[in-house]
């Protein structure tokens, strides 16, 4: 009898759903498989909010609208993300045709792979390639040329949510900020590298900070000072003494807010070399596709937007283009309120 107690394993009972609104991430288990808690997952939806650890896919009829995708055709969605997109898209092609999925991020791109492959969507349908968008013209060396094309820039909201990516000021966590974990240097790296002057430049190009030279002169004060800046909350508080200055009313708490959202973007941006990966992808984009092929194009900061605007109109006027949007396409009220992340959310579109 005492030999057959040591051989019994206790028993691990399961992290249980602390109340109604779990504080930690990985305490959210039910929105964490949506698969499995469906209930638990509409009813986050219907407040307005993301499950944690899920994306929900924005425009998705405007670009299916658009697109115009025809069984058998064959399509690039440049950025995988969590797969929302290449699923609707999938289904257009009603088991006729391929897609190619990229996606840079290596731990979220294995879990996407896992979601579409359970959903039936097997590789003679479905090739997953983690890849870097502006690499598209090897993946169409390989592959040939497509008859659609689609990219959702900026970050999928499982990357926002997990603290250890490190992409909100929201939650605690180290401050990180890469697409690929793997590959480069960190934001808290990045941020070690720079002047004063570097900073503020960074600041106002990538987000058009207003308060850019504020915060790049405490960040530089906090490093004389023999501190460092390794976590999301550091870089928050930083923010937060840069702007000391201001009045204490009910406009503050908004103002600090927006200013670290836009100073986690910039930081991002730079990080991650966006503006010039997205400039090389577009110039790379018109000879990627089929004749009549057709691209459309997500963005959610003005820059971003302005970038594709200018590229496109200078291809438009080179022939490479027989038509591009001559206005944004906005997500509609509904979304928007059933999405708050689709609000800044720009579709252009372009024909070869």
């Amino acid at each position: 009898m005492e030999e057959n107690k040591e051989l019994e394993k206790p028993h691990k009972r399961r992290v249980r759903y602390k109340g109604t609104h779990p504080r930690k991430f990985e305490e959210k288990y039910k929105e964490l498989q949506p698969e499995k808690y469906k209930d638990t997952i509409e009813k986050v939806i219907r407040k307005g909010s993301t499950p944690a650890g899920m994306h929900i896919s924005i425009c998705v009829q405007e670009i299916l609208d658009f697109l115009q995708i025809q069984p058998g055709q064959k399509g690039l969605d440049c950025t995988l993300g969590y797969g929302g997109h290449t699923r609707r898209m999938l289904e257009c092609l009603q088991g006729e045709g391929h897609i190619y999925g990229l996606d840079v991020d290596p731990i979220e791109i294995v879990k996407t792979t896992d979601r579409l492959r359970k959903a039936g969507y097997g590789e003679d349908i479905l090739t997953i390639i983690q890849q870097n968008f502006r690499n598209i013209d090897l993946v169409a060396e390989e592959h040939g040329l497509f008859d659609f094309v689609l990219a959702d820039l900026g970050v999928s909201s499982m990357q926002i949510d997990n603290p250890e990516r490190g992409f909100s000021y929201k939650v605690e966590g180290p401050l990180d900020l890469r697409l690929n974990p793997d590959k480069g240097i960190s934001a808290a790296e990045r941020l070690r590298e720079l002047t004063r002057d570097e900073i503020e430049g960074m600041l106002r190009e990538n987000a058009d900070e207003p308060y850019a030279e504020q915060i790049a002169k405490e960040i530089m004060r906090t490093f004389r000072q023999g501190e460092q800046i390794d976590t999301t909350g550091q870089l928050k508080e930083v923010i937060e003494r840069a702007l000391v200055f201001l009045p204490d009313d009910k406009e503050k708490k908004d103002i600090i807010k927006k200013t670290c959202q836009r100073t986690f973007q910039a930081l991002r941006i730079d990080v991650n070399s966006e503006f010039e990966v997205l400039e090389e992808f577009l110039e790379k984009l018109p000879h990627i596709l089929a004749p009549g092929g057709r691209v459309a194009i997500l963005t959610f900061h003005s820059g971003e937007d302005r970038l594709v605007k200018k590229i496109w109109k200078r291809q438009q006027k080179e022939g490479l283009w027989s038509e591009v949007a001559k206005n944004v396409i906005r997500p509609s009220k509904e979304e928007c309120h059933r999405n708050g992340r689709a609000r800044s959310t720009k579709m252009r579109w372009a024909i070869k």
